[in-house]
């Protein structure tokens, strides 16, 4: 079947390249970037593009250190482990430095047995088999407050550290709770977090594909 162009009949945009960087423009005229550390505004340009919003910026915290941990991290051959399979997929695999394993284990076989024995989610679940790539890994919440609550109990317990944390979970329902258990936790793990009730999977893969390459 061959493909035919229907009669343009709408006046828009239509150059991929001037929509990007019309829209980049715009993000940064509308945002408030000041108070969020330097090497972190195109991370937060590209997560406002994910979302529409550009009020974002008043409610992203980004721990001084994160831009730098997490590409050191990823330019090192770091994994990206994550709660959920959308975020995994909006991983754009070019703009990883070292073709880098990008993990989420909510369809492992054990973990539905996990869960019902240990009464949470999947999701927290899933968390716990990270444990032996969990050591210096970049991982990314973009959905399950329950999986950041979890990870944050295992790092009290002794696990491994990873060298970034993006705490983005959604929701009406411990979202907001995580985020702020992120952000004021006891042990000093870089993290980027938006407080309130904001976030999602691909809020998430935009601050993943920021930090994989500076380019925009």
């Amino acid at each position: 079947m061959s493909a035919t162009r229907p009669t343009r009949r709408f006046d828009y945009a239509a150059d991929g390249a001037a929509i990007y960087a019309e829209s980049f423009a715009t993000i940064r005229a509308e945002s408030d970037l000041s108070r969020l550390p330097a090497d972190a505004e195109k991370v937060a340009v590209r997560m406002v593009h994910a979302c529409g919003q550009v009020d974002l910026t008043d409610d992203l915290d980004v721990h001084p250190r994160l831009v730098g941990a997490a590409r050191d991290a990823l330019r090192a051959g770091a994994p990206i482990l994550t709660d959920a399979t959308m975020v995994a997929a909006g991983v754009t695999r070019a703009r990883l430095p070292k073709d880098n394993d990008v993990l989420c284990l909510l369809h492992d076989e054990r973990v539905a047995a996990l869960a019902t024995a240990w009464s949470t989610t999947r999701s927290a679940a899933a968390v716990s088999l990270w444990a032996d790539r969990l050591d210096g890994a970049v991982v990314a919440f973009g959905n399950a407050p329950t999986a950041l609550f979890h990870l944050l109990e295992m790092l009290l317990d002794g696990a491994p550290r990873p060298a970034a944390i993006i705490g983005l979970p959604v929701g009406f329902v411990g979202a907001a709770e995580s985020k702020q258990a992120l952000a004021s936790f006891e042990l000093d793990v870089p993290f980027l977090t938006v407080h309130g009730r904001r976030g999602g999977s691909a809020m998430a893969a935009s601050a993943l594909n920021a930090l994989a390459q500076e380019q925009e």
